[in-house]
């Protein structure tokens, strides 16, 4: 890992990876001041989903999700050619943290319940959570899925049904 990396020619440390997605890396960085989050774009492959380009669709994710009202860190500054984004950091523990440490609460659980409710009604998916195995639908069809703590669970594993909650003439 390098000691330092650039964004738009001003130069950060890194302190340590926060984290490995399907796009690209994210660390904890510091420009001495403050600490930021500095995601750099990886071009590794993923056997379960098909990128374009990345950094547009990051980009244009981000305005999605604000368009809609999902709270998040600000994205401060993009380096196209260095594949880089550079985003506010904010400083403790995740959801999925605090599941595992068992000290959830209800308001938290409303949250995230008023953020689906938001999401779905624009019709945008994301994932919640890591996923430790493959799963039946790699291209998020949105036709359900399940998950053991070893294992994917196949369609013909478990039961499933849709209802048509809304039809509407375009």
């Amino acid at each position: 890992m390098e000691k330092t990396m650039q964004v738009n020619g001003r130069e950060f440390t890194i302190i340590k990876l926060l984290g490995k997605g399907k796009g690209g890396y994210s660390y904890l960085a510091s420009d001495g001041q403050r600490q930021y989050v500095l995601k750099q774009i990886h071009h590794e492959p993923c056997d379960y989903y098909q990128f374009g380009n990345k950094m547009e669709a990051e980009i244009r994710d981000y305005g999605r999700l604000k368009s809609v009202g999902i709270r998040m860190p600000e994205m401060l500054e993009v380096d196209i050619p260095q594949e880089r984004i550079l985003k506010e950091y904010i400083d403790g523990e995740t959801i999925f943290d605090l599941v595992l440490a068992d000290k959830m609460k209800q308001e938290y659980l409303e949250q995230v319940r008023e953020m689906c409710r938001v999401l779905y009604a624009a019709h945008i998916n994301i994932d919640y959570l890591r996923k430790a195995h493959w799963r039946a639908d790699p291209y998020d069809n949105q036709v359900g899925e399940l998950e053991t703590a070893d294992r994917g669970l196949t369609y013909g594993e478990f039961e499933r049904t849709k209802e048509v909650l809304l039809c509407e003439e375009l």
